[in-house]
């Protein structure tokens, strides 16, 4: 019954992510906007790019659990808690070729890096 919830879990987030995809482009296009003082967590964009890569680190997450329930390899082993800051992120991204960041989602990117920083032992 668990497998199955975890599937149906998944399944409903990557259709929900799919739907509303950022790209990497558009969050750095978007980021680049925001001014890098404390004003800055008071903007809706702010909150946009937050939560766009709190769903990004939900969905990988969420991809990691229904692997290891269904008896599968995860793609990551992402620890229990991981921090990011904004330079990290932002610096991880604009790594990404120019011409790939507009081709690539935001929870695409996020699981290429978590894949390399937290591979799975074999």
């Amino acid at each position: 019954m668990f497998k199955r919830v975890a599937v149906l879990a998944l399944a409903m987030t990557l259709i929900a992510t799919a739907a509303s995809a950022m790209t990497v482009q558009e969050f750095l296009t978007t980021a680049s906007r925001i001014p890098q003082n404390p004003t800055a967590l008071l903007r809706s964009d702010t909150r946009r790019l937050m939560n766009e890569f709190r769903d990004a680190v939900q969905t990988v997450r969420t991809e990691q659990t229904a692997a290891r329930t269904a008896g599968r390899r995860p793609a990551t082993c992402m620890p229990e808690k991981v921090s990011f800051n904004a330079n990290e992120i932002l610096g991880r991204f604009n790594a990404i070729q120019a011409a790939r960041r507009s081709q690539i989602s935001v929870t695409q990117a996020l699981r290429e890096w978590m894949a390399e920083r937290y591979p799975c032992p074999v």
